[in-house]
């Protein structure tokens, strides 16, 4: 389909089609006429116009279409009604016509042979001085006439016979028979006349063309009248009962009811992905799924709507690609102390109190199984609730890949523990102070091409026993262990070890692997934090966890 391009004129014919379908009057906007083919308006139409019987066997025919123009509308289905009735009497007056037109084509022909059998019969009386005919060779005269008149007939009824049925049709074959019939008898009186006089003879066979396309000619004129009669009279069996009528309302749009399917759709489709989610979703959803593998679980840290604002603004800046790791992260214990993900935290300070009492040293690793999981937010929150019962707490950022513990503290990361284990500085220069007494930290360092190598060096052992005996927690952030394998050479040096697995994100089966990585090691886990823990119907909430504190 295809538009006119600007600027073309607007034929007489185009305004003539435009002004029946009543869509223009003279001083409107100008007309942006649309080609389509006959094939595409065809179809176009065919689409929105519906036809349906009215009840069972009735003959009734109904016809609906919709469109946005209602005198359109009712000029279409009133011109689609017109042309089927039109159409159907052109049907009932078809074989009339067709025998119409054969006959008109054979009276100028059989006008002619009349004329000339008269003209014939006149000039031989004349010189045969008017022969009479007996009675009995006028006898065979009127029969022999009798037959070739029948015998024209059935040739006028053959032609109408052809265009219907072929040769082998039982009317077919009957018609031939009656016509081979007739012409034995015709050659019985043929051989009868053939036995008179030679001038009686003449004069019967004169007579005979004569009286025999006479028959012929009136017969033929009589069978026009009667068609054109017929033609004349045609009615069709087709009755148009009512001409279009227009809704008052339209149609559709139907906004109520859009409105509701959209809603009902909108939830279905809403209920259909949280299902589908949940169906491909194997992650750890509650403690219990970890505590039926046998792990214990020391904090269910709920979600902080704090915190999502903070990781959303880290996301966006990520995505702007914005140089953002200079940019200071606020501590969730300081910023919102009541958050209840400082709660849970506080939760996991007591059950830590007495875990580390046995531990042969005071070093606490924090691993995970895989990136994202919220290590170092634990690590720098659990820092700080350690910090605020008085303890002196040393937090040591030993992932020194992609290690961000700074940001949470607001320090530098020009001078750290890969600068330390690789000679350049001393144990002094790498440990710095933060915003909160009792909490010392230190950072990763520049990045070094060997991390893994500078963990077996015996600086990290002997900076690990200089930090214990001037700290009471020396807590220790890693990279993941399914990653790489720096955790693994930290749990040799530590005390107690814990893992963070994140709510829906770690499954059980990846929790396993990394106790079972551990374990080669020799690394004992003590037990796991499940974090980011979501309020969901599909579980028992797994944590219990309630704002208690006076309203201000």
């Amino acid at each position: 389909m295809g538009s006119a391009p600007l600027g073309t004129p607007i034929t007489s014919e185009d305004k003539r089609i435009v002004l029946e379908l009543g869509e223009w009057e003279y001083g409107e906007e100008p007309l942006a006429l649309v080609h389509q083919t006959r094939a595409e308006a065809v179809n176009q139409l065919r689409g929105r116009l519906s036809v349906s019987e009215q009840g069972k066997s009735t003959g009734i025919i109904a016809m609906s279409i919709t469109g946005p123009s209602k005198a359109r509308i009712r000029a279409i289905l009133d011109a689609i009604g017109e042309t089927y009735l039109l159409q159907n009497i052109k049907r009932m007056s078809a074989e009339a016509e067709n025998s119409l037109d054969f006959l008109d084509e054979q009276l100028p022909e059989i006008k002619e042979k009349l004329n000339g059998a008269e003209e014939k019969l006149n000039a031989y009386r004349l010189k045969s001085e008017s022969v009479d005919l007996s009675l009995e060779t006028q006898s065979v005269l009127e029969r022999l006439v009798a037959i070739e008149g029948k015998i024209n007939e059935l040739k006028i009824k053959e032609s109408e016979i052809s265009a219907r049925f072929t040769r082998e049709h039982p009317a077919y074959r009957t018609l031939i028979q009656q016509r081979a019939s007739l012409n034995q008898e015709k050659d019985q009186l043929n051989s009868q006349i053939k036995a008179l006089p030679e001038t009686q003879q003449e004069v019967l066979r004169l007579m005979r063309d004569v009286e025999v396309n006479q028959e012929i000619y009136v017969g033929l004129l009589n069978k026009v009248q009667e068609l054109r009669i017929m033609k004349a009279g045609t009615v069709g069996s087709v009755r148009i009962i009512d001409k279009a009528l227009v809704q008052t309302e339209p149609v559709k749009p139907k906004k109520a009811l859009i409105a509701i399917l959209a809603a009902m759709l909108g939830a279905m489709g809403s209920v259909g992905v949280v299902l589908l989610k949940a169906a491909f979703n194997r992650g750890i959803d509650s403690p219990e799924q970890l505590e039926e593998q046998g792990i214990s679980v020391y904090a269910s840290i709920p979600l902080s709507e704090h915190q999502q604002k903070v990781d959303r603004l880290e996301a966006l800046k990520r995505r702007r690609k914005r140089k953002h790791d200079k940019e200071a992260i606020p501590l969730l214990t300081l910023s919102d102390p009541n958050d209840l993900a400082v709660e849970a935290l506080r939760s996991l300070r007591t059950s830590l109190h007495f875990a580390m009492m046995e531990a042969s040293n005071k070093v606490l690793m924090v691993s995970g199984p895989s990136p994202g999981v919220g290590k170092s937010f634990v690590s720098a929150n659990l820092g700080a609730v350690l910090a605020q019962t008085g303890q002196k707490v040393v937090v040591v950022d030993a992932d020194m890949r992609k290690g961000h513990l700074h940001r949470f503290f607001e320090n530098h990361n020009d001078v750290g523990l890969s600068d330390y284990l690789s000679g350049q500085v001393d144990q002094n220069a790498i440990v710095q102070t933060s915003q909160m007494e009792n909490l010392s930290f230190i950072s990763r360092g520049q990045i070094p091409p060997n991390p893994s190598e500078l963990l077996m060096h015996d600086r990290f052992k002997a900076l690990m026993e200089s930090l214990s005996a001037q700290h009471d927690i020396v807590l220790v952030d890693t990279p993941p262990i399914l990653a790489v394998t720096d955790a693994a050479i930290v749990g040799q040096l530590a005390g107690s070890s814990l893992i963070v697995t994140r709510f829906g994100v770690n499954s059980v089966k990846e929790v396993d692997i990394t106790l079972t990585r551990f374990a080669q090691n020799n690394v004992e886990i003590k037990g796991a934090i499940l974090n980011c823990m979501e309020r969901r119907a599909s579980n028992e909430y797994g944590y219990y966890a309630y704002e208690y504190q006076e309203k201000s």
